[in-house]
């Protein structure tokens, strides 16, 4: 039975792991200023007293997160699990067979397609939300041309809704899951869904043996980067939904900059980071199950 010998730190070892430090200083200074630092100073605020006229008292108080079992905080952060859920389950509806096209593409038009998918990112963000204003908004360019084409009569009643918010995410976050997929059906080997066909497999055999697992890498990395931004979406709901469809992000807005209620708004923000901690701990787990 051999006796493992120990590694002995050469100076070639020591001097790499000198150099390692050295180059991840610049980055962990960086993640200490502008990252830690913050987010320590944000969590004590979380536990603060809101002043008479706004501002922070240092009284330390749990009535901030006892707040959060209240109705109307409970139905926020509620509607902002149930519409981060749907964007995610509609963008793996319309971004799978999307990406599943251009990976089975010919190579020469797979760069085309993917440049088309990455095109409304060379737009900013809210120019793109105001025009699905335009859009939506009941003599916009879907009502009319609904009702030139006998489709309805009357406008319908989109813009400022939860279904006009679904929209603006889905279409904001699609990027976020066709990419992923086409990664990784990009690299799969399609000769086994060809052997599949040639013993006269179903598409839906087809699909949920050999399609389906050779994309869930895609499935699972997608799902995870569409769910987190969408769960603290501020813009979108802000704009597409008005006052009648509050997120999470735009409570967190609300308290810090209309009721000036820092301390409470900094609980929000803890319990917001606490879900989205929980979603990528769910991520790390399903894809260490997958390999």
């Amino acid at each position: 039975m051999s006796v493992p010998v120990p590694l002995r730190a050469t100076p070639r070892l020591l001097s790499d792991r000198r150099l390692t430090r050295w180059l991840l200083a610049p980055a962990a200074c960086w993640m200490a200023v502008f990252f830690f630092i913050p987010l320590v100073l944000v969590l004590l605020i979380s536990f603060a007293t809101r002043g008479t006229y706004g501002g922070i008292e240092w009284i330390p108080t749990l009535d901030n997160y006892a707040l959060l079992g209240d109705f109307l905080y409970l139905r926020v952060y509620g509607r902002s699990l149930v519409l981060a859920t749907l964007t995610t389950v509609l963008c793996l509806v319309a971004g799978f067979p999307l990406a599943y096209y251009i990976a089975r593409a010919p190579l020469r038009w797979q760069g085309a397609w993917i440049l088309l998918v990455m095109v409304p990112f060379w737009t900013n963000f809210l120019v793109r939300t105001y025009a699905w204003m335009f859009i939506l908004r009941t003599e916009g360019v879907m009502n009319t041309m609904l009702i030139k084409s006998g489709v309805i009569v009357n406008p319908v009643e989109i813009l400022y809704s939860e279904a006009a918010v679904l929209i603006g995410l889905v279409y904001g976050y699609l990027p976020f899951m066709v990419l992923p997929l086409y990664a990784v059906l990009g690299r799969a080997d399609f000769t086994l869904v060809e052997a599949a066909w040639d013993l006269y497999a179903s598409g839906w055999a087809v699909f949920q043996r050999i399609i389906l697992p050779l994309a869930k890498p895609g499935v699972i990395a997608g799902c995870v980067l569409v769910f987190i931004p969408a769960l603290g979406a501020y813009i979108t709901p802000d704009l597409l939904g008005g006052a009648r469809t509050m997120m999470v992000g735009n409570l967190i807005q609300h308290e810090y900059l209309v009721v000036r209620d820092w301390p409470l708004g900094s609980a929000f923000s803890f319990v917001l980071m606490a879900m989205v901690l929980v979603a990528a701990v769910v991520y790390m787990k399903v894809k260490r199950a997958a390999q």
